[in-house]
């Protein structure tokens, strides 16, 4: 079953996930510059620990939920090794421990074993559980017409080492002959813990199905690894550790996955390092439990990216993890048809660069969602964030979303086909939008920050870009909105406008102003320009609060010049909850 790791604690803190200590800037207030990100005292940006004292999990901490992966040496002492010279149909060997049957080579005890040459046939190790068994690639192309080109099948700890400066090739049958269920069904098989390194290069081609899999834990080191794959490019059952190394996949399946059910502390996917570059026909990266990235480059294209169509019975994410998703650190770039992140549980971004593209949700999470110390950029989705608690700690986070850019909403309904939830109109759901830092910008075609539960700014900045349609709105809260700290600006359609609450700390003011695209928007206390915006689109709207707003106080909101004075906490217009609506105005 899936675990409910850290969820306990981080219900707990959900609705107080304040960073102490912050300074923010608005919009453009005189003296200042634009969109500069919110940072906790004393925290480094883009440093996992940064998030420590708020809903999300760092990098530590999701490590210490997991089994430490078992990575061994690649380094190797040529005079200690066998060599294992392959030629066509057959091959010899300097030294023992090595049988040949026609195109089958056998390793029959542990150690170092080189091998260079051509082989039409497979290698096979059945060396002993408890022997080390280290195969350097030096120069070795295998290709095989019955099953796997290399299978650790029996050992103790199974070594891949990449000889530097050489070029290496596996490929495995079309069909196997052994086909039962648990049978190797990859070029490179392992049922010992494997570790591939060095400084050469390995292409793989998998053609029957997987491309490399281990049925343990699966840790790349180094070397140019390239694997093309019927099925899924690179599979670990335990983990799938990737420290270092170029490896680009091209899979028909998931490109990175691991799969292990039944340990708490397994099924994970871990990179610390390394350029990936990763396409896939299914999920990118897919891990039954926790996705956790922390250094590297990443690249992602899956199910054929942000502007294709999956069915509703198809999973096409960019990285998706079963219990979380821990993004601390790296480049991460996603083009995925399906969501371009996804955790059934926690998604913690505490640092590290992001550029998401999706067919529907930017980063969705069914319990919590976490913001911190990292830069979020969101070109394309459907909906951008949602989750059923939504932090925003730090950072700088921009989101185009052609429906709501950031969405609030109950995990059952989240987890409809496609991803597509949400409360109704009234409905009030025990969900929360909890800003305290950073900078958050939403471009939205439908609601721009939408809460079906309830929404709390006491920090950072906060832009909205809404909607065209009257039937949507720059702000749309079910529950309770109060503001006590940072700065808010929301401009859009009239329609549907809100505001914060009446009886929140820090004032605010709504003002009924139409614009095209391109408008200079400028809010004045008598002549003192305290905010200055240009709009991204049509607006008939504008909500605006930060601390020199003071309840009851005049002031002017002017577009292109054109002035109209109004009231700080008074709602003007027909809005869903203005004069002459069901609600009234909030209070």
């Amino acid at each position: 079953m899936l675990r409910n790791r850290l969820i306990a604690s981080l219900a707990a803190v959900a609705t107080g996930a304040i960073l102490t200590g912050c300074t923010s800037v608005g919009v453009t207030l005189p003296g200042t510059s634009t969109h500069n990100s919110t940072t906790s005292a004393g925290a480094t940006p883009g440093s996992a620990t940064s998030l420590a004292g708020t809903a999300g999990i760092s990098v530590a901490a999701a490590r210490a939920e997991n089994a430490a992966p078992d990575a061994a040496d690649t380094a190797w002492d040529s005079s200690a090794a066998t060599t294992i010279t392959l030629s066509g149909s057959g091959a010899t060997a300097s030294g023992p421990g090595v049988t040949v049957d026609g195109g089958t080579v056998t390793i029959t005890a542990g150690g170092t074993y080189v091998l260079t040459g051509t082989l039409n046939g497979q290698v096979v190790v059945e060396s002993g559980s408890a022997d080390e068994v280290k195969i350097v690639l030096e120069g070795a192309t295998i290709a095989s017409s019955t099953g796997p080109a290399l299978t650790f099948a029996d050992a103790g700890e199974a070594v891949v080492v990449l000889a530097e400066g050489t070029t290496n090739a596996l490929t495995d049958a079309t069909t196997y002959t052994d086909t039962a269920d648990d049978a190797p069904n990859a070029a490179l098989y392992s049922k010992a813990d494997l570790t591939i390194g060095g400084a050469g290069s390995l292409t793989v081609n998998g053609r029957a199905n997987d491309g490399i899999a281990g049925a343990d834990g699966l840790v790349i080191t180094g070397g140019t690894i390239a694997v093309t794959a019927a099925d899924d490019g690179i599979r670990g059952k335990d983990h799938l550790v990737v420290t270092g190394g170029n490896v680009t996949v091209e899979a028909g399946g998931d490109a990175l996955k691991s799969t292990n059910e039944a340990d708490a502390d397994s099924g994970y996917i871990d990179i610390s390092g390394g350029t990936l570059t990763l396409t896939s026909g299914t999920d990118g990266l897919d891990a039954f439990t926790d996705v956790i990235v922390s250094g590297g480059t990443v690249t992602v294209r899956s199910g054929g990216g942000a502007a294709a169509k999956v069915g509703s019975d198809a999973s096409a994410k960019g990285i998706k993890g079963g219990s979380n998703v821990v993004l601390g650190g790296g480049t991460i770039s996603v083009d995925a048809a399906d969501d371009a992140v996804h955790s059934n549980s926690v998604v913690s971004v505490a640092g590290g660069t992001l550029t998401l593209a999706s067919g529907d949700d930017g980063i969705h999470a069914e319990s919590s969602l976490t913001l911190g110390d990292a830069r979020v950029t969101i070109t394309r989705s459907y909906e951008g964030l949602e989750a059923q608690n939504i932090t925003v700690a730090g950072g700088t986070t921009d989101v185009t979303a052609t429906d709501d850019g950031l969405n609030v909403s109950a995990a059952a309904a989240a987890a409809t086909a496609q991803g597509r939830g949400g409360g109704g109109m009234s409905q009030v759901i025990d969900g929360l939008v909890s800003v305290s830092g950073g900078t958050l910008t939403i471009h939205a075609g439908g609601d721009g920050f939408d809460s079906n539960g309830d929404a709390v700014i006491t920090g950072g900045t906060v832009i909205v870009d809404g909607p065209l349609s009257n039937g949507n709105g720059a702000l749309d809260v079910n529950g309770a909105f109060t503001i006590s700290g940072g700065t808010l600006l929301a401009v859009g359609s009239a329609g549907m406008a809100e505001t914060p609450d009446a009886s929140s700390p820090q004032g605010w003011l709504q003002a009924s102003v139409t614009g095209a695209a391109g408008s200079r928007i400028e809010v004045l206390a008598g002549s003192t320009v305290i905010a200055e915006y240009t709009a991204g689109k049509d607006f008939a709207n504008l909500v605006y609060s930060s601390p020199e707003i003071t309840r009851g106080q005049q002031y002017t909101v002017a577009v292109n010049g054109q002035a109209t004075t109004v009231a700080a906490g008074t709602v003007t217009g027909g809005g869903m909850r203005g004069p002459g609506s069901l609600g009234g105005p909030r209070g």
